[in-house]
């Protein structure tokens, strides 16, 4: 074969065009997101929840239950955090959509496997456990299902709820500041001890979802749904509201590193259209 020959065979199939691979890689990118996103949050259900069942044979307490939350959070971000950012939370979506950080086609994305992420993994709780383990005489409403304390009145919760889901956002959109670009080694810890921390908190009032797909599992599965609605408009609202906050009053601009070559020709450049 000829040289020429080679060189159309080449053009023709694309087999060194860029812009062909760049096509492919996006679309790969995007899919390994949606199903990093999905496995991040069925990982997550499935581990935080086990940590939450108590029977007479199983004991179990509310630090423990807190402890298990968050430490479930950190495995999730750890494995995926590179993938799909492991948000596992509509809300955290919601804030990074409006915070900026991802499009509004991704955020929906986000939240069809953060639901079906859910459903997964408790469904594979109450696939490996006894069914009394799941719902029985201690668990009424089933293992992990959030409900509001007996004295605590919805209205209440939602409160609860969106405060508590205010400071988790809030942790969210500072680890998206331009400022704290250099400081992502320790994400995973940071989310992992501030859910623990506030499930400790606020977890015997409402169970401190903070997370709606969190509480969607565990309703579906156990046709429980008494005050369901407090868990989706107190952490959807919080993530509105913290993520519009924090952009307006607080997001820094980027830090220039003036000791790299690109950021000198981007100075240069600034400097220049002054």
């Amino acid at each position: 074969m000829s040289q020429q020959k080679q060189k159309s065979q080449e053009s023709k199939f694309g087999s060194n065009s860029p812009s062909r691979w760049r096509v492919q890689e996006s679309h790969r990118v995007a899919i390994a997101s949606f199903f990093g996103e999905l496995v991040a949050t069925a990982m997550f259900v499935f581990v935080a929840c086990m940590g939450c069942v108590q029977t007479p044979f199983f004991g179990n307490s509310h630090f423990r239950s807190g402890l298990t939350f968050g430490l479930a959070i950190l495995i999730a971000i750890q494995c995926f955090g590179s993938v799909s950012g492991a948000h596992l939370n509509p809300a955290i979506t919601l804030a990074a959509w409006i915070y900026g950080v991802i499009g509004w086609l991704k955020a929906i994305a986000y939240l069809i496997a953060q639901a079906a992420g859910a459903l997964i993994g408790y469904g594979l709780l109450v696939a490996v456990l006894p069914q009394d383990a799941i719902k029985g005489v201690d668990n009424p409403a089933g293992a992990c299902v959030t409900v509001l304390a007996p004295e605590i009145s919805e209205l209440q919760g939602v409160f609860i709820e969106f405060l508590i889901t205010c400071c988790l956002v809030m942790v969210a959109c500072s680890v998206w500041d331009p400022r704290n670009k250099r400081f992502q080694d320790s994400v995973a810890v940071k989310f992992g001890l501030t859910v623990s921390c506030l499930i400790l908190t606020a977890g015997l009032f409402t169970g401190a979802s903070m997370n709606p797909t969190r509480s969607l599992g565990p309703a579906v599965w156990n046709n429980s749904w008494a005050a369901h609605w407090v868990y989706w408009v107190g952490p959807l609202v919080a993530g509105a509201v913290t993520s519009v906050v924090y952009r307006i009053c607080f997001k820094g601009d980027e830090e220039i590193d003036l000791r790299n070559s690109n950021a000198q020709i981007r100075m240069i450049g600034e400097v220049v259209v002054q």
